[in-house]
Order: C-alpha cells, then sequence, then structure tokens
C-alpha cells in the first residue's frame, strides 16, 4: 500500500524539495518548472495553480495536458527501481520526474535532460 501513501502526497509539499535539490547544486527553480512543464505538458500558471490547490500526486498527473511522448526515453535508476520497468504508469511518471530533477541535479545538460 506504499503506492497510495505517495499517490496521496501533496505535490505543493514536494516541489519546493526537488527545487531544493537542484538550487543545492546551483541549479535553478526555473530549470526545475521547464522540466516539469515538459514532461507534463503543464504551462507556468497551469502548474502555479496545482500548486496552489495543493494536489495529490496522482491528481497532479491525472490532470496533466499531455505526458509528454518522449518521456519513454528516460532510463536508469532512482530509489533502486529501473524507471523503465515500473508497471504502476502513475508510479512510473513520478519516478520519471524524481530521475530528471536528479539528472539536473546532477549537472547534466538541459537539452539532455529533455531528451532533445
Amino acid at each position: 500500500m506504499e503506492n497510495k501513501k505517495v499517490f496521496a502526497m501533496k505535490f505543493s509539499d514536494i516541489y519546493p524539495l526537488l527545487v531544493a535539490k537542484a538550487e543545492r547544486k546551483n541549479r535553478t527553480k526555473q530549470e526545475v518548472n521547464e522540466i516539469i512543464c515538459w514532461l507534463t505538458g503543464y504551462t507556468e500558471k497551469e502548474l502555479q495553480s496545482q500548486l496552489d490547490k495543493e494536489a495529490d500526486y496522482s491528481t497532479f498527473f491525472n490532470e496533466a495536458p499531455q505526458i509528454n511522448p518522449n518521456c519513454k526515453q528516460i532510463k536508469g535508476t532512482i530509489c533502486g527501481y529501473r524507471v523503465e520497468d515500473i508497471e504502476d504508469p502513475l508510479m512510473q511518471k513520478i519516478r520519471y520526474l524524481d530521475k530528471l530533477i536528479d539528472e539536473l541535479a546532477k549537472g547534466k545538460a538541459m537539452e539532455k535532460i529533455l531528451r532533445k
């Protein structure tokens, strides 16, 4: 039932942690937003709206305008799991986001992170 706990977490509680992780490595909130918008299809304004209404992870991803089709190119391990092998679609999207922010914090170029 661990997934249910994660799905119910407020994205507005997770978001500052994502930003802090990036900023500790001299990356920016703007880069975090760019990654989130690339992955979900949200505009900056729509992202802010999700944060303001304190949407949980489940709602945040279910209301996403369009998950980027290039997300299938995101490969590798996060939290001990290979993102490409995660069977639950919602958990996979959450881990995609974790992986992208991880890549940002590790200094990867935005073009590579955004699979351009």
